[in-house]
């Protein structure tokens, strides 16, 4: 038996319960691994909470992250005591996640622990941090450099957005953040953002194109704000879109991307392919200074996720929750 958070949805209604469970529990997979630390991130509030349709069979358990050991293994890359990392493949989905003591998975889709992290800090990271690191090879990708100008980071505030304005500030661009929270310009400041501005300003229905500020973007947000950071792009300039806090909609036009040649880059964390995922932890045991992980980071234990997965829903939490899942 192992402790893990359950979903279910029947005639009782939808909701998520911490139980004792057994290994009919698990998925199929060719390893099986003691989990040490899983996350909390927005696609797991909306699967706990029920507020989006993410969970795609119950009963399901949650968790599209998690950091630990290999208990047993048929896979030919892994052996028992190995060090190992999960993020997305549909875990916590379509398969049984990462908030659990336990799980059960392909061993294609984990990565190994890389020796700059511990399984905690790995966590900290997640798939929050992994998606943000894809974001700047992104921009990367595209020749955005720090002699282009300014970086936006939009719901900079989140776990996402965090470790986004971390890595980008490091690496030597000026990054602005964007945020709705006014009273935490201090963190997003302690963590490298030259400037912090109110969401306000992109939240609203804007003009098809706005004044020419912004190089390079990161936005987790989506909608109406995704929408006008595209409208203010620089001339050339790379739009990285990862996220739909406000919205799936995109209420634009084509005319940044015709007249002002901008780059819209989706960025896709959970299908991506393995290759990209081990240079993108790569690059952040390198470009990620681990000592801003304790500002971006709480830990709550396994009975804690329900409850704050209500907040992180309401926009309560700031940067990255981790799970110890043993207490």
């Amino acid at each position: 038996m192992f402790n893990g958070i359950l979903i279910r949805k029947d005639e009782a209604g939808y909701r998520a319960t911490l139980e004792a469970l057994d290994d009919g529990a698990l998925g199929e997979g060719d390893v099986t691994v003691r989990v040490a630390y899983s996350t909390l991130n927005y696609k797991d509030g909306l699967a706990i909470t029920g507020k989006g349709p993410v969970v795609r069979r119950f009963p399901m358990i949650p968790g599209i992250d998690m950091a630990g050991t290999v208990a047993h293994s048929t896979h030919p890359d892994y052996r028992p005591g190995d060090a190992v990392v999960l993020n997305g493949w549909g875990v916590g989905e379509a398969h049984p996640g990462g908030l659990a003591q336990r799980i059960r998975l392909k061993g294609d889709w984990l990565v190994p622990l890389p020796n700059a992290f511990t399984a905690s800090q790995a966590m900290a990271i997640g798939t929050a941090g992994y998606t943000a690191m894809l974001c700047v090879l992104a921009l990367e990708r595209f020749g955005v450099t720090p002699d282009h100008g300014e970086i936006l980071v939009t719901g900079a505030n989140g776990g996402v957005g965090s470790v986004a304005v971390a890595v980008l500030a490091k690496l030597g661009y000026t990054v602005v953040a964007s945020t709705g929270r006014p009273a935490e310009a201090d963190y997003l400041k302690s963590l490298g953002a030259a400037e912090v501005v109110d969401r306000a300003q992109f939240s609203e229905p804007g003009r098809p194109l706005g004044k020419e500020r912004w190089a390079g973007a990161v936005d987790t947000v989506g909608s109406h704000t995704l929408a006008n950071v595209c409208a203010t792009a620089r001339y050339r300039g790379v739009v990285t879109a990862c996220g739909l806090a406000q919205g799936m909609d995109l209420p634009a036009t084509v005319a940044p991307f015709i007249l002002r040649g901008v780059t819209l880059a989706g960025i896709d964390s959970v299908m991506c392919p393995r290759p990209e995922r081990l240079v993108a932890w790569e690059r952040l045991a390198t470009d990620l200074d681990i000592r801003k992980l304790d500002l971006i980071t709480r830990e709550i234990g396994l009975g804690e996720v329900i409850d704050t997965a209500a907040l992180l829903i309401q926009g309560q939490i700031r940067g990255r929750v981790v799970v110890d899942v043993n207490r």
